[in-house]
């Protein structure tokens, strides 16, 4: 068999940052998706099965939406795609059945909960995961009281209203709720604004929003309160980490640091995992129909091994990949949610994000 996986990106200027040390990489991404195509043909190879890719990095929305157009009339089914929430929307009229579309870089929630196509799956965590990761650990950690500091753009108003969520799903009490509204340069400034700035009731710990990286880096060790800073900065939850090396993880970071010479990002995982999750799906089915495998990886008998300490499984009602989140700073892992204590009636996986009564969306029915 011959499987051809697309992968396409476009993802918009966000912009100048004011401290971004570390700037997302240009190929994340698209590095995860080579990794995981090497991966499928190191067994694939042994069953005649042979894997291509073919990837894109568009310079704006409509090259991306003319480039998945040439994919389809090429009859790609299984597609990647590393898009915003809107342009993957787009993309999932566009494909309607004609292919699979993995979404391995919007955590908008809605399309989850809301704007579900039966052929969009999601490899990438959605908010509510990453922030109900979050709010698990500090429940565990019984530190309930907490600070949120929300940044400017879309993505930091969501990411806090995934939090605001979680916090009444674990019993957490945000004391203080403030809006980042600054626009000097807080490398001059941090040291008087942000004592100021976090000043008022009591809290156990501080949370940060900011997606861009605009002011959360200094947080840390700048607050009124000697507390904990966790969120985007400081201790934050994300699909994956350069320090995750348990369950044979190592393995899988030195690969694709020689493959790429760089740390493996979230993005990159969650491309690789959606093209390791067809191998999987074409290995089980011994099939190549986009139709075969789709009803395989939302089925019940699909699982992948993905070096989170438990096999991955795709959620029926809106194509979510169930996995762990590893919660993080700069250097090291210090926890995997979800965490013993929190229970399912099916798996403590489905305790991270919208449960199947939460979602509006039944995309096997």
């Amino acid at each position: 068999m011959e499987i051809r996986v697309g992968y396409l990106q476009w993802q918009p200027d966000r912009g100048p940052a004011l401290a971004q040390l570390t700037p997302e990489p240009e190929d994340s991404g698209l590095q995860g998706a080579r990794l995981a195509i090497a991966d499928n043909l190191s067994t694939g190879r042994f069953l005649g099965q042979a894997y291509h890719l073919e990837s894109v990095i568009a310079d704006s929305e409509d090259a991306l939406l003319e480039a998945l157009e040439e994919m389809l009339a090429e009859e790609i089914s299984m597609i990647v795609m590393n898009v915003p929430a809107d342009t993957l929307r787009r993309a999932a009229a566009l494909g309607n059945d004609q292919a699979l579309i993995f979404n391995a870089g919007s955590r908008d929630v809605s399309l989850r909960v809301s704007d579900c196509s039966p052929y969009l799956l999601h490899t990438a965590p959605s908010h509510s995961m990453l922030t109900d990761a979050l709010a698990q650990w500090l429940n565990m950690r019984r530190w309930r009281s907490v600070l949120l500091i929300t940044g400017p753009t879309e993505g930091d108003i969501a990411w806090a209203d995934a939090f605001r969520r979680s916090t009444d799903k674990f019993a957490l009490t945000i004391v203080d709720d403030k809006a980042w509204t600054f626009d000097a340069d807080m490398r001059r400034n941090a040291s008087a604004e942000l004592p100021l700035f976090t000043q008022g009731p009591d809290y156990d710990v501080v949370v940060v929003a900011d997606e861009r990286n605009d002011f959360g880096d200094f947080v840390p060790f700048n607050t009124w309160l000697p507390r904990p800073v966790v969120g985007t900065q400081g201790m934050a939850p994300d699909a994956w980490h350069p320090a995750v090396e348990a369950w044979g993880a190592a393995q899988l970071q030195n690969r694709f640091e020689k493959q790429a010479e760089r740390h493996m990002t979230s993005t990159d995982y969650a491309a690789w995992a959606a093209i390791r999750s067809v191998g999987e799906a074409v290995t089980r089915t011994e099939s190549d129909s986009m139709e075969t495998l789709r009803e395989y990886l939302l089925g019940d008998e699909f699982e992948l091994a993905a070096f989170k300490g438990r096999p991955l499984s795709f959620r029926g009602w809106n194509g979510q990949l169930r996995q762990p989140i590893p919660l993080a700073h700069p250097n090291s892992l210090v926890a995997m949610a979800p965490f013993e204590g929190f229970l399912h009636q099916y798996t403590e996986l489905d305790t991270l994000g919208y449960d199947e009564p939460e979602s509006e969306c039944r995309i096997t029915d």
